[in-house]
């Protein structure tokens, strides 16, 4: 009998049982009163993960769907916006407000970069009379694993264009590390199920401040099915405008009481952990990692070029014929060049360790020299040192 395959991507991600078994359950009316319940539950949990004392819209669509959602509802035809592009997902930002008929300008960074805080600084300092009406970021770029330093870059965009919207893209990044849409400023923030929700594909959120709010008071043409005004007068009254995706939202409600018993600050310190594992595991099969800089790692995902004489596709083949494990390639100028190990959601050190154990096999086996073990065993050093630092932080 074939085994589950295991997912060690950056979405879908591995669901936690109980999630599964609350999806699988007979279906329950979207207007009955055992579905409001999870509805009154689901809400505030949701503002509690985003940070924020404002809605939190919840749509049965992808993340793209509330990345469209955040501008469709906040901008008109002819507004120019600044997209910070630094990989497939940012660049996306760009892509979609060019078809709502957006002015769209980029500042753009080779993939596996950041943008500084002092490089948008300069930038905007330079453009303090362009009437930008929404600046676009990316916290954790998930085609290269970059992760952006958003606060700061939040805070200079406020600085020299206070009236401009800040919309974050934290589809890999909520749930994993720190966000905070209510402390950090930001406008609007959209994220994804598949993700740090320990969720299948489709369902997305949009949390969104006061500001966001009074620019779709503005907003000539919202649209229909994502209009804020619509969900924004469903949640008072614990319902959805449209017919939901009731298993996903049933399976939510138990992924979101599984985060909220882990606890914030242990879910952010483990996807920290997992990504220093990981990163000191890949180095030590002798691997470069494609995100150099520590202080740029994304917490979800570690992306790694393949070594000389193998491909990525060998690899990602060898993975999963003989150990059942995937792992995901790159997209468009980064496919086949690099390799990307998702550790996000429902998952541990057990996932990790497994997966770098056999990635070692794998490389042995395509001729690579490595020495037996040490991938696995620089992961666990990696964790003992996670753990030191966590006890010193605690004792502090």
């Amino acid at each position: 009998m074939k085994k589950a395959e295991l997912l060690m991507i950056p979405g879908p991600t591995p669901l936690p049982e109980p999630v599964r078994e609350m999806m699988s359950r007979p279906a329950i009316g979207h207007r009955s009163a055992e579905f409001k319940e999870v509805l009154k539950r689901v809400f505030p949990s949701l503002q509690w993960i985003f940070g924020s004392k404002n809605q939190v819209f919840l749509y049965t669509a992808s993340g793209t769907g509330a990345m469209e959602a955040s501008m469709s509802n906040t901008l008109n035809p002819g507004d120019r916006v600044l997209a910070l592009v630094n990989g497939v997902f940012s660049h996306r930002w760009a892509e979609i407000a060019k078809t709502l008929g957006l002015q769209v300008e980029t500042l753009d960074v080779p993939p596996g970069e950041a943008h500084t805080p002092a490089m948008l600084q300069e930038y905007l300092e330079a453009r303090r009379s362009t009437d930008y009406k929404a600046i676009l970021l990316n916290h954790s770029e998930t085609s290269t694993g970059v992760l952006s330093p958003i606060r700061e870059l939040v805070a200079i965009s406020r600085q020299t264009h206070p009236e401009a919207l800040t919309i974050v893209d934290t589809i890999t990044s909520l749930g994993a590390t720190h966000f905070s849409l209510d402390d950090w400023d930001v406008d609007i923030a959209v994220s994804g199920s598949q993700k740090g929700f320990m969720l299948p594909p489709g369902l997305s959120f949009l949390g969104l401040s006061d500001r966001a709010w009074k620019a779709h008071q503005q907003c000539h043409q919202p649209g229909y099915y994502f209009n804020f005004t619509r969900y924004q007068k469903a949640q008072l009254e614990s319902t959805t405008p449209y017919t939901p995706a009731t298993p996903q939202i049933l399976g939510l409600d138990v992924a979101l009481t599984l985060m909220q018993e882990e606890g914030l600050a242990n879910i952010i310190q483990r996807h920290a952990r997992l990504s220093r594992m990981t990163r000191a595991g890949v180095q030590a099969l002798g691997l470069s990692l494609f995100v150099s800089d520590p202080a740029l790692a994304s917490p979800s995902v570690t992306s790694f070029l393949p070594p000389a004489g193998l491909t990525v596709d060998a690899i990602r083949a060898g993975l999963k014929k003989r150990f059942g494990i995937v792992i995901a390639d790159g997209q468009k100028e980064l496919k086949g060049k690099i390799m990307r190990i998702g550790h996000l959601g429902h998952v541990s050190e057990r996932e990790v360790l497994t997966t770098l154990s056999a990635l070692e096999a794998v490389l042995l086996g395509l001729g690579h020299s490595v020495s037996p073990g040490t991938g696995v065993a620089a992961a666990l050093q990696a964790a003992e040192a996670s753990v030191e630092l966590k006890q010193a932080v605690t004792h502090a």
